[in-house]
């Protein structure tokens, strides 16, 4: 595998976070947004200069996992048990609940738009048991549809530049699939292996994927972020000076510069001793661009 030594990440001017996730950057105001899971918050930042200025950070009261903008106004978060919208001044409304049938045991992770603008998102238990997580699939009239089950840690999502392929990760079985996606109907099909066999370095996180169909995914345990041919060929490497990288974006004007969010959860107190940049945003200019995200396009799910 070709290794990228020369795309040595920066750290951002950020607040630290346990659980930093979900990287999306909205291109139609500029901004980068993530969550802190466990903390239950939504950073919004801007580009400056060389790092990303945290302007604003909204408060979901509860745990939340991905957060998109949504074209009505505000933004929709995969949070708790299952979705809510965030108004522009911060107001949250709960809106469909598909976990609720598990009591407390499971919360909602991370989540992307498709280039439709329907908004996927999982799930997965606290506990990390085997096969208590889904995947759902929010639809453009508001309705919410159960894609997956049997899943472990619902994670990274994305999808080819043709719109032909979907990557599913599930973390807690250390893979990556990859299958037919139906733009018209959001179907999904012909599941395959895509990314396995990573237990010794580390398991794939969260994702994006590149102009040039290149996935790029980040390795929690490992400490790097890997980019993948569309064949599953390891083709290039981002080590980052943390052990639980945990998503990545492109972003920034051109789409060029590539944001990484990372967790402190979980860490001892010697390991943060060594990882000081644990929890924090990092960024680097890998040399390629990234694909615009979509906003969520469609009606707002009912509770």
């Amino acid at each position: 595998m070709r290794r990228t030594e020369q795309w040595i990440p920066t750290v951002s001017e950020s607040s630290s976070c346990e659980l930093g996730e979900g990287p999306h950057w909205d291109p139609e105001r500029a901004q980068l947004l993530w969550v802190d899971i466990l903390a239950g918050r939504v950073h919004i930042g801007e580009v400056a200069g060389p790092s990303v200025e945290i302007t604003r950070t909204l408060d979901a009261g509860r745990h939340v996992g991905a957060v998109v903008p949504w074209v009505g106004g505000g933004w929709l978060a995969a949070a708790a048990q299952g979705f809510i919208h965030i108004a522009e001044g911060g107001t949250v409304v709960e809106l469909a609940q598909p976990e609720t049938a598990t009591g407390d045991r499971t919360r909602m992770n991370d989540g992307k738009c498709d280039p439709q603008g329907r908004f996927w998102a999982g799930s997965m238990a606290y506990d990390e048991s085997p096969g208590a997580g889904s995947l759902y699939r929010v639809d453009l009239d508001g309705s919410v549809t159960r894609v997956l089950s049997d899943v472990t840690i619902s994670n990274g999502l994305g999808w080819s530049p043709d719109g032909n392929t979907m990557y599913i990760t599930d973390t807690g079985r250390g893979r990556i699939d990859a299958y037919d996606f139906d733009g018209a109907t959001g179907a999904i099909g012909n599941q395959r292996d895509f990314l396995v066999g990573l237990e010794a370095s580390g398991a794939p996180d969260g994702l994006t994927v590149d102009a040039d169909g290149r996935i790029w995914t980040a390795i929690w345990g490992g400490g790097a972020v890997l980019r993948v041919d569309p064949r599953g060929r390891l083709i290039g490497r981002v080590d980052v000076p943390v052990s639980q990288p945990t998503s990545c974006c492109f972003g920034g004007p051109d789409l060029t510069t590539l944001f990484i969010t990372t967790a402190r959860a979980g860490l001892s107190p010697d390991d943060l001793g060594v990882q000081e940049q644990a929890g924090m945003l990092l960024q680097c200019a890998p040399g390629v661009k990234g694909l615009p995200a979509t906003p969520f396009r469609g009606e707002l799910p009912a509770g």
